[in-house]
């Protein structure tokens, strides 16, 4: 009986490892065609990330309007609009499905604006602000670099 415990109890570790690696680190992908590897969305979870995405780049292009001013609270508001707060929207679902370096990307992009919304704001320095937005910005062509978007077919 206490073989069959232990069996069992191996078993079920081994399933709740499968799963923590599928939903935490692996998420919903497959290779891509173009060398990517392709994130598998439902519609509303594919809009979601696009539109998040459009969000970046409206906030990016108001920082640059705000740095060749040199207006910085232009550059404060619009990094802030894009920093953490902004992650609370997002659909539980999609936890499980993107993967580990996804979200590590995401997060840190986020944090990122926050970073770049609050040096702008002590320190009121447009060619900093400009120096942060360049790094940000790395983040955002490793992510296109490495991911593309598809939607889940039913």
């Amino acid at each position: 009986m206490c073989k069959l415990s232990w069996s069992i109890s191996g078993l079920l570790l081994i399933v709740v490892i499968a799963m923590a690696y599928k939903f935490i680190i692996a998420g919903s992908t497959s290779p891509s065609d173009d060398g990517r590897l392709l994130l598998v969305l439902e519609p509303v979870e594919r809009n979601f990330v696009l539109a998040e995405m459009r969000t970046f780049l409206s906030s990016v292009q108001a920082i640059t309007a705000g740095v060749s001013e040199e207006d910085m609270s232009k550059v404060t508001e619009a990094a802030r609009m894009v920093g953490a707060q902004a992650q609370k929207g997002m659909p539980s679902s999609l936890v499980g499905k993107l993967p580990l370096a996804f979200k590590k990307l995401g997060f840190d992009t986020h944090n990122k604006f926050d970073e770049l919304a609050l040096n702008a704001e002590q320190l009121g320095d447009p060619q900093h602000s400009l120096r942060q937005l360049t790094e940000l910005l790395n983040n955002c062509v490793a992510c296109h670099s490495m991911y593309k978007i598809d939607v889940a077919l039913n």
